[in-house]
């Protein structure tokens, strides 16, 4: 693609790829390996955490650099000398910019952790659905923000990487190759979108990490978790990733319904940040008037991995309640609603 430097390359063997596969049908059949799934290796919760809320009304890239910068400045990030690796959500071509991360607020984002002083900011996914990245960032306008910016792009379906153990045991699988760029990342920042889920019931920066599961590997859409079970692998996921973090909402314009594809937009007009992804996920859950702790895998992860409970999130930035907005549901999650679906218009 021109002007946009992709990174790619071959990462395992044929033999590998059929013991992964085994693994995952293996581990959906029976669940969970241990009956205590973590261990204290896994425990990373905090007496409270820290999660602000910032107006961002639309996808203008100026102002957004300047939002990005003051959403930073409200944690403890020092950025200087370090390589940021962005991690938006980018699923499928979509004219409405409903279903992924917008591409203004990516560049943005380049641009503002630039002057904060990072020595380089990569932009990094792995999507579920589309094999052809290059039509994929082109469609998007990503591949041109890119190229605007002069970001680095990495295909985290064919990068390089390195066997991980894993920490937890949800889905029994025991290990995950992961990419090298998002391992060796200075700083690694999960980018979603506000959005419902049409299985998992919300999706937002712990969901976004399964982009980061190269495809090569673990097949489109990322089948040998789904085998494994979605809760579990977003959780052994999340688990896993033993590097510095940070996460970046994109809930200017969300989606309702039936998500992460299907869905309708909605607007709401905020940005959220903050280090602990479970607390930045409740705070999304409970902006879309959903109980996080009502959401399978929040709830679960709100026992090792991070804070979900109200009472011990630190709010900054705007109220949750001057932007918590109606969230229309799928009638199977309805009762994860703190009140009752908005009819749509």
């Amino acid at each position: 693609m021109s002007g946009v430097t992709y990174w790619g390359s071959p990462m395992a063997d044929r033999r590998d790829f059929l013991k992964l596969m085994a693994g995952g049908a293996a581990a959906a059949t029976m669940g969970c390996a241990d009956p205590d799934p973590w261990t204290p290796a896994a425990v990373r919760k905090t007496d409270r955490s820290a999660v602000a809320v910032l107006p961002a009304p639309d996808y203008d890239e100026a102002r957004l650099v300047e939002v990005v910068r003051d959403g930073i400045g409200m944690f403890d990030l020092d950025v200087r000398g370090r390589r940021v690796v962005l991690k938006p959500n980018l699923v499928e071509f979509d004219p409405r910019g409903v279903i992924n991360t917008h591409p203004a607020l990516v560049a943005a984002t380049v641009e503002a952790f630039r002057l904060e002083g990072a020595t380089e900011v990569v932009v990094a996914e792995g999507p579920g659905h589309r094999r052809d990245n290059e039509y994929l960032l082109e469609a998007s306008g990503l591949g041109a923000q890119l190229r605007d910016t002069g970001a680095r792009f990495v295909d985290l379906n064919h990068d390089a990487v390195r066997r991980v153990e894993l920490k937890t045991s949800f889905t029994g699988l025991g290990h995950l190759y992961l990419p090298e760029t998002v391992l060796d990342a200075g700083l690694f920042v999960s980018m979603p979108k506000l959005k419902t889920h049409h299985w998992a019931g919300v999706t937002l920066s712990m969901k976004n990490l399964f982009g980061i599961v190269p495809s090569a590997i673990y097949g489109w859409p990322k089948n040998v978790l789904h085998w494994a079970g979605l809760e579990g692998s977003i959780l052994d996921i999340n688990a896993a990733l033993d590097v510095p973090r940070f996460n970046i909402v994109d809930g200017i314009l969300g989606m309702e319904g039936n998500g992460p594809i299907q869905g309708e937009a909605r607007e709401v007009g905020i940005l959220l940040f903050g280090e602990d992804p479970v607390a930045v996920d409740a705070t999304g859950a409970r902006l879309m008037s959903i109980d996080p702790l009502a959401v399978g895998y929040l709830s679960k992860a709100d026992a090792f991995l991070g804070n979900a409970d109200d009472a011990l999130l630190e709010q900054r930035g705007d109220s949750l309640e001057s932007h918590r907005t109606n969230f229309r549901v799928l009638s199977m999650f309805e009762e994860m609603k703190t009140e009752p679906s908005a009819e749509p218009e």
